[in-house]
């Protein structure tokens, strides 16, 4: 919170619009007076109470009196004062999040979707959304000790979730509310249950409807295009395509053969698919937009009659015609401030709150069908 710029004589004389106006104040009107809350009040002629009832409990006000002071409110120009309702609730009105560095302006950009839905949702409660930077996680406690002994935020959104997270328990040690997109890796794999509520999407569900959406279109070749072992978010999106593949008989060394690991980027998915293209794949499950956009252009470039999917369905993938898995970001991102917002009210996370979002594959035109077989 930036310090309060009144001086000393100002605050002991009461001669603030925040102490003037009862803690609330708005925009100057014609006569170059603020809208107060008994401005208001007058308006709509009620009682103080019934303004600050619209405002903080409007289920206490009956439906014409609730209507009658918000036409009030928004005739006069009301904002109530963000800085006089910290000094009332204690609470900021703020929430965290960490924004993370564009790596290759495809994939990287994904999560603008949930940042937006996110920041529009919280607003739409009256509260905001406050961006910090950190690179590691010991960086990121840091912001986590800056914020909080200042006041400055309420709860933090987590996301980039992944095995042995120092976040959490800093967080739930201080008694911080917090919500999580993205899995508890480490407790997972150890089949422990997580102490605190998550949501994810379903990467595996995704590349498994990608897979069977090729296999529809009559390919059997199908490749994946993925990330080296140990990502836990590329390690699930591999399982979907290698569980469907099973299911359709392809033997485990064959599977083996049609899979290729790489670091996440244009380049390298175009290597993997130029690869791949000559050990006879005819399709490709890509683990991310950035690896599908660069095996689109080596099947283009090659003159293959090869299909290709990616993941997250990225503005990139959509202006090239690339069928991609789409995450429901904003579902996600409204779980979060749910959550967050039910632990300001008092109602702790609940571990049982956890699940899985599916996505849905969008189709376009890198959904070639499957070249005729010779005779």
């Amino acid at each position: 919170m930036a310090p309060d710029s009144r001086s000393d004589s100002d605050a002991r004389t009461g001669t603030s619009d925040v102490r003037r106006d009862g803690g609330d104040g708005g925009p100057a009107s014609s006569d170059g007076r603020r809208p107060t809350v008994s401005s208001v009040a007058a308006h709509a002629g009620v009682s103080r109470q019934t303004v600050s009832n619209a405002l903080n409990s409007p289920e206490r006000l009956q439906p014409d009196t609730l209507k009658r002071v918000l036409a009030s409110i928004e005739e006069t120009g009301y904002v109530r004062s963000a800085a006089a309702r910290q000094m009332r609730t204690a609470r900021s009105g703020v929430l965290a999040y960490r924004l993370d560095p564009v790596l290759d302006g495809i994939s990287g950009l994904v999560l603008d979707t949930f940042l937006h839905s996110l920041t529009s949702d919280a607003e739409a409660h009256d509260h905001r959304v406050m961006l910090y930077t950190a690179d590691s996680d010991e960086a990121e406690l840091r912001q986590f000790e800056r914020l909080t002994r200042a006041r400055s935020v309420d709860a933090f959104v987590l996301v980039g979730t992944h095995a042995h997270d120092a976040r959490y328990r800093w967080l739930t040690e201080r008694h911080v509310p917090y919500a999580v997109f993205g899995r508890p890796w480490a407790r997972q794999a150890s089949g422990k249950q997580s102490q605190h509520a998550w949501t994810d999407v379903d990467g595996a569900a995704g590349t498994s409807q990608a897979t069977e959406h090729l296999r529809s279109l009559g390919h059997t070749e199908i490749a994946f295009v993925g990330w080296p072992a140990g990502s836990g978010t590329g390690d699930e999106r591999r399982r979907g395509w290698e569980q469907s593949m099973s299911a359709a008989g392809v033997p485990t060394r064959h599977r083996h053969a049609l899979d290729s690991a790489q670091p996440d980027g244009i380049r390298s998915g175009a290597e993997a698919a130029r690869r791949l293209l000559e050990a006879g794949a005819t399709a490709f499950v890509c683990a991310s937009d950035s690896l599908a956009v660069g095996a689109w252009g080596a099947v283009q470039a090659a003159g293959a009659q090869a299909a290709v999917v990616g993941f997250d369905d990225s503005p990139t993938a959509a202006a090239l015609g690339i069928t991609s898995v789409r995450q429901p970001l904003e579902r996600a991102a409204r779980w979060a401030l749910d959550s967050v917002l039910s632990q300001l009210d008092g109602r702790p996370s609940d571990p049982a709150d956890s699940g899985l979002l599916v996505p849905t594959l969008v189709v376009r035109e890198s959904s070639v069908a499957a070249p005729a077989a010779h005779p």
